[in-house]
């Protein structure tokens, strides 16, 4: 357990310093570090997930950081497409979760490298030529539309899709959806994530729990707590990082663990 929790910590910096992604790693810590099933992870990593997600929330929150209405919308359709890709888990059997969950990993881990080497000298947020939802220059707040609307809502439901199936946060899916369809700041689009992925986790993870998944409470809190400690210094420490190298590093970080899930579960009996 000393090691799953230092895990912990580390997933919790993670996260902070992301902002979107750290949480993937919840699941994969829980499976090699306590020999757990991604279905016996999943609601344990979807508390620790939605405490540090709600710490660094709060924080943008009093930044006057976060987009709520987007982050309500999203969580409105990922809660219930959540609960279906918990169903849909509990049929697949272990080694297609393993493969898939790596398979994502290695997804993210090529859009992280990918976005980094496009950052070299465009940090202009505000003029995304792509962007169907701008912020108005008179009220500060985004211009919504109907196929706004549809776009952020079926932004949550992919990310809830992802939550359920495999007791991710989601940010890795908000994130860079987000900066495609908006001209939102990216530390307020990091900030509106994390208040998605601490209301979607905390959903599934109820629903989860509901649907009458074991749960070991004493070791989800403490896994939560040592999270929390993780993500609040990583939130600090992202201020002083470029987050050029701060994407790469992770990046490299998740294509080794991806390389391990597939593994185990290509020998997963």
């Amino acid at each position: 357990m000393p090691i799953s929790l230092s895990l912990g910590a580390l997933v919790g910096a993670i996260l902070g310093l992301t902002g979107a992604g750290g949480g993937i790693l919840a699941v994969p810590v829980l499976v090699f570090g306590m020999g757990w099933s991604i279905q016996q992870a999943a609601p344990v990593a979807l508390v620790a997930v939605a405490g540090s997600a709600a710490i660094g929330a709060f924080e943008a929150w009093l930044r006057h950081m976060v987009r709520y209405r987007a982050a309500l919308l999203m969580t409105m359709t990922g809660v219930p497409i959540a609960s279906v890709g918990m169903q849909a888990a509990r049929l697949l059997p272990q080694r297609a979760l393993l493969i898939g969950f790596g398979v994502v990993m290695l997804f993210v881990a090529a859009r992280l490298v990918f976005s980094a080497a496009k950052k070299a000298g465009a940090h202009d947020d505000l003029h995304n030529p792509w962007a169907l939802c701008r912020i108005n220059p008179s009220t500060g707040r985004l211009a919504w539309t109907p196929l706004v609307g549809v776009s952020i809502a079926a932004t949550g439901a992919l990310s809830g899709l992802m939550t359920g199936l495999f007791g991710v946060g989601g940010g890795f899916v908000i994130v860079p959806i987000l900066r495609k369809i908006t001209n939102v700041s990216m530390h307020e689009v990091v900030a509106t994530s994390l208040m998605v992925i601490a209301l979607v986790a905390t959903g599934s993870a109820v629903v989860s729990v509901a649907q009458g998944t074991a749960f070991p409470l004493r070791f989800a809190l403490c896994f939560s707590a040592t999270m929390a400690v993780g993500m609040l210094a990583g939130r600090l420490v992202s201020r002083r990082l470029s987050s050029r190298h701060t994407q790469i590093g992770f990046a490299c970080i998740l294509v080794c663990v991806s390389f391990g899930m597939v593994a185990k579960g290509l020998i997963h009996a």
